[in-house]
């Protein structure tokens, strides 16, 4: 059997260390017991970006913000189907994150990071919602709505936290929140927020795998 090897660790903001193993051409990162992501298993993360940009359609100058690179696979989808005069803003906590994207995991990344529409935010994705007029924002910032890396994240899918993105959106704009497992409270949320909320499973493969959510909620 192939072993693991340990590529890096990194702190996370809040408390908790994040873990970058490889097994052969597999990469996964930790926090913890928890797999938080794994290089093969990529078929969630592309459908949270391709059913977005799906609903948002086509419209010029698209701005989209991403909370999270993880492995870049939300990211590379988004590139693949968003026009040369889009703006995709990737907003990462973990500084070692970008850093293992761009140096172990560089192959995995391709050219997304260096494409001129990509834009790179490290920091609080709630600070670059702040900024404004999205016409999608992606979360994929934790296991979801009940995530287990950051207690500050509750503020993101809070009443308070859906107001803002809310508020943060364009006419017609899409949030779309990723999560492994399904939630009732967080779809009331959405939907006492103002959102016509549209609930969908993605398998963690294209062939198939484990059943992860995703909430499209759409301003209208």
């Amino acid at each position: 059997m192939i072993p693991r090897v340990l590529l890096g660790t990194a702190q996370v903001p809040g408390g908790g260390e994040l873990r970058l193993l490889q097994r052969g051409a597999e990469f996964s990162i930790m926090l913890g017991a928890n797999e938080l992501m794994n290089s093969r298993l990529s078929g969630s993360e592309e459908a949270l970006a391709e059913q977005a940009c799906e609903r948002i359609g086509a419209r010029p100058g698209v701005r989209m913000l991403i909370g999270g690179l993880g492995m870049g696979f939300t990211l590379r989808a988004a590139l693949a189907r968003l026009g040369p005069d889009a703006e995709v803003a990737v907003a990462e906590i973990v500084p070692a994150v970008v850093e293992w994207a761009r140096g172990p995991m560089a192959a995995l990344h391709g050219d997304s990071l260096t494409d001129p529409r990509t834009r790179i935010f490290e920091g609080d994705v709630a600070a670059a919602i702040a900024e404004g007029e999205w016409d999608a924002i992606l979360l994929d910032v934790d296991n979801g709505p009940d995530g287990i890396s950051r207690p500050g994240n509750d503020r993101l899918y809070g009443a308070s936290g859906l107001a803002r993105a809310r508020a943060a959106l364009r006419p017609g704009g899409v949030l779309a929140v990723w999560s492994s497992a399904p939630s009732k409270p967080f779809a009331r949320r959405l939907d006492e927020a103002g959102f016509a909320v549209d609930e969908v499973v993605a398998r963690a493969t294209r062939k198939g795998g484990a059943r992860h959510v995703i909430w499209f909620a759409t301003k209208a």
